[in-house]
């Protein structure tokens, strides 16, 4: 079935797209004190909307809502289909318990039970 629809509906259609993304993503760079929500990632890189990710570049943080979950340095690639597409130099996650220097028990008693 071949439908013809007129420009504004099909624009109409494509912000409702973007807006829908943009609700259903809750992941976000965090650049100093501006933040900026992440259209997609993948394993090598992320996108950004290109009229908010001017000048982003560096070390950043990644957040899914209040969850810290990556630290990353990233460099600007390319612009592409209205997204700015950073690609990552290194990449790591976020832990939130400190490392520690020898091997940890497989089984660790609740507590101790004194005679």
């Amino acid at each position: 079935m071949n439908d013809f629809l007129p420009d504004a509906v099909m624009q109409g259609l494509a912000q409702a797209r973007k807006s829908a993304a943009r609700k259903s993503n809750r992941l976000c760079v965090h650049d100093g004190d501006a933040v900026y929500a992440i259209r997609r990632i993948w394993d090598g890189g992320f996108a950004l909307d290109s009229e908010v990710a001017d000048k982003v570049r560096g070390r950043v943080e990644i957040y899914d809502g209040a969850r810290h979950i990556y630290q990353c340095l990233i460099v600007d690639s390319s612009e592409e289909g209205g997204e700015r597409i950073f690609d990552f130099k290194w990449l790591h996650p976020v832990t939130d318990t400190a490392p520690v220097d020898y091997e940890q028990p497989n089984f660790v008693p609740a507590g101790l039970i004194a005679y």
